[in-house]
C-alpha cells in the first residue's frame, strides 16, 4: 500500500531565504519502507559487479592433444594429456567462469525506492533557486563559499541535483571528492544513501516529482 505525502521546503537564494516555498508530492509505501530500498540497492550493487574472472578448463587450454608417453612400461604414472589439471600449465578444476550478476526489479518498485529514500532524507534536503550555482566561469572557491551560505559543512558528503548538468558547475566541483553532481532524472540510491545533504534546485524538484511519480 502507498500513501501520498506532501513535503514543504523553504527555498534559499544567495541573498538568503526567499518568501515563497516549494512543495513536492511523493507516493511512498506505508510499510516495509526499508525493504523496498534494500531490494533496489542490491540490484544496483549487483549491476556494478564485473564478473569477468575466468579460468580455462582442460578442454580450453591450448595443446595437449598427444599422449605424453605410452601407457605402460615407462615406470611413470599414466598420463593422457599435458593439459591435465594435475600438470603445471594445465586446466583449472572448478575455477571461476565469466558470469553476469543481475537482479530483476520492476521499474515502479525502483521508483518507489527512490521516493521512499527522498522522504527519509527530507530533513537533510535543502532547496535552492535555479540560479544559485550559476557562474560565468569555473570557480571552486566561489562554489564552496555558496555551499557555506547554506550553513552546511563543505567537507561532508553532498549531492547537488540540477535539472541539467552545467559545465561551469561541473568543472568547479570535479576535484572535490565529497561533492557529487547529479542530474534530476538520473538519481541513484547509492549516492543518495551516502550523502549527508541533498542540495536540489527548484526546477529539479519538479522533474523529480514528474519522473519518479509515474
Amino acid at each position: 500500500m502507498t500513501t501520498d505525502i506532501q513535503i514543504q521546503y523553504d527555498v534559499l537564494s544567495q541573498k538568503g531565504l526567499k518568501p515563497n516555498q516549494k512543495s513536492i508530492h511523493l507516493r511512498i509505501s506505508e510499510s516495509k519502507n526499508m525493504y523496498v530500498i534494500h531490494r533496489a540497492l542490491v540490484k544496483q550493487l549487483h549491476k556494478k559487479r564485473q564478473g569477468n574472472a575466468n579460468c580455462k578448463t582442460r578442454s580450453e587450454v591450448r595443446g595437449g592433444g598427444k599422449k605424453p608417453w605410452k601407457q605402460k612400461g615407462t615406470g611413470k604414472a599414466r598420463a593422457g594429456s599435458i593439459r591435465s589439471p594435475l600438470w603445471k600449465g594445465g586446466g583449472v578444476i572448478f575455477g571461476p567462469k565469466t558470469k553476469e550478476y543481475t537482479k530483476k526489479i520492476n521499474k515502479k518498485e525502483q521508483q518507489l525506492a527512490i521516493r521512499n529514500l527522498l522522504y527519509n532524507k527530507k530533513n537533510q534536503t535543502i532547496i535552492i533557486d535555479n540560479t544559485y550555482f550559476e557562474s560565468n566561469q569555473p570557480n571552486t572557491k566561489l562554489l564552496l563559499e555558496n555551499i557555506n551560505k547554506l550553513k552546511i559543512n563543505n567537507t561532508d558528503k553532498i549531492i547537488i541535483v540540477l535539472s541539467k548538468k552545467d559545465v561551469n558547475t561541473y568543472l568547479s566541483i570535479r576535484n572535490l571528492k565529497n561533492i557529487e553532481l547529479i542530474q534530476a532524472n538520473q538519481l541513484n540510491l547509492i549516492s543518495i544513501i551516502r550523502a549527508k545533504y541533498l542540495v536540489i534546485t527548484e526546477e529539479s524538484l519538479d522533474i523529480i516529482q514528474k519522473v519518479y511519480n509515474e
